[in-house]
């Protein structure tokens, strides 16, 4: 038994077509059949069934794949820790956040630092990450609601306060703070539903005893902050969006009543393999957070 054999195997069960399968692998499809069938001759068993060139695969095939998947996943595993030990100070970091407007200043200081670095940046909800981590398909993730699985470990990072957000001409913009029962017949402009932050800031409305009347609903946080700069509701904001010093457009107030945060924290897979600067980066994020963060932000 070949480790091409395992390969094609993998690309066929993927596929479940021959010539799909022998397309995807540069061979013929005659080539790809007579392998499989080798293949199976050496199991004493057939891992598919047949319907001229649609396969499926059987009870067999499915306990088979997930033996072969494993194979590659620690070749794959090898390969990454070999090549990070080649070049201690070079590495490719995937990495999977839900914090965008960060983004800038939280990637650019670490790659002042580490030039040589190359980041790969994953778009996904908290359960998109979870599924990621599992997988070993990123290294890091830094989410806004714990991430909990076999094998990962989630650190919190900082608890980050919720502001509301009102425009300059609001009438309760002169405050400081406010309760949060007391905007409970304003119009809120908001996430979509389904977002971690629309989730919370729903939950923190409910504490304060109102559901939020949402006239407008988005997917873009910078495009909810540029309506209600242009008087079309009130919203909210993360702290972690307000840079101090900074003139916004916006007012934020402080919320005193309920109390309006969420944690932050980074998640790996322990299992995963990390190279050097993988971890290099999760030092650093912890040190952001903890230290940095709290001197740019309010």
């Amino acid at each position: 038994m070949e480790l091409l054999q395992l390969k094609y195997f993998q690309v066929a069960a993927k596929f479940e077509h021959m010539t799909k399968a022998a397309a995807e692998l540069n061979i013929s499809q005659p080539a790809l059949s007579k392998t499989i069938s080798r293949l199976e001759d050496d199991l004493g068993a057939p891992l598919f069934h047949r319907q001229g060139k649609q396969i499926h695969l059987n009870e067999f095939g499915k306990t088979f794949l997930a033996r072969v998947n494993r194979i590659f996943f620690e070749v794959d595993e090898g390969i990454r820790q070999v090549n990070d030990m080649n070049s201690l100070e070079r590495g490719i970091i995937s990495l999977a956040m839900t914090l965008p407007h960060i983004m800038p200043k939280f990637l650019g200081d670490f790659l002042t630092n580490f030039p040589d670095v190359k980041i790969k940046h994953y778009q996904a909800s908290s359960s998109g990450m979870k599924s990621l981590l599992e997988n070993a398909e990123i290294d890091i993730c830094i989410s806004t609601s714990p991430i909990s699985g076999r094998d990962i470990e989630w650190v919190p990072l900082i608890e980050e306060e919720i502001f509301l957000s009102v425009p300059p001409n609001h009438q309760l913009a002169n405050r400081e703070s406010i309760n949060l029962d007391e905007v409970s017949e304003e119009n809120f402009i908001n996430l979509q539903s389904g977002y971690g932050f629309r989730d919370i800031t729903d939950k923190f409305c409910m504490e304060a005893g109102f559901k939020p009347n949402t006239t407008i609903e988005l997917e873009e946080s910078s495009a909810m902050q540029q309506l209600v700069e242009l008087g079309f509701g009130i919203s909210f904001i993360p702290s972690l969006s307000l840079l101090k010093g900074a003139s916004f457009k916006i007012v934020p107030i402080r919320i005193s009543k309920p109390v309006c945060k969420r944690t932050i924290g980074i998640a790996w897979n322990k299992n995963h393999y990390l190279s050097k600067a993988a971890i290099q980066f999760r030092e650093y994020s912890i040190d952001f957070f903890k230290n940095t963060a709290k001197t740019l932000y309010l």
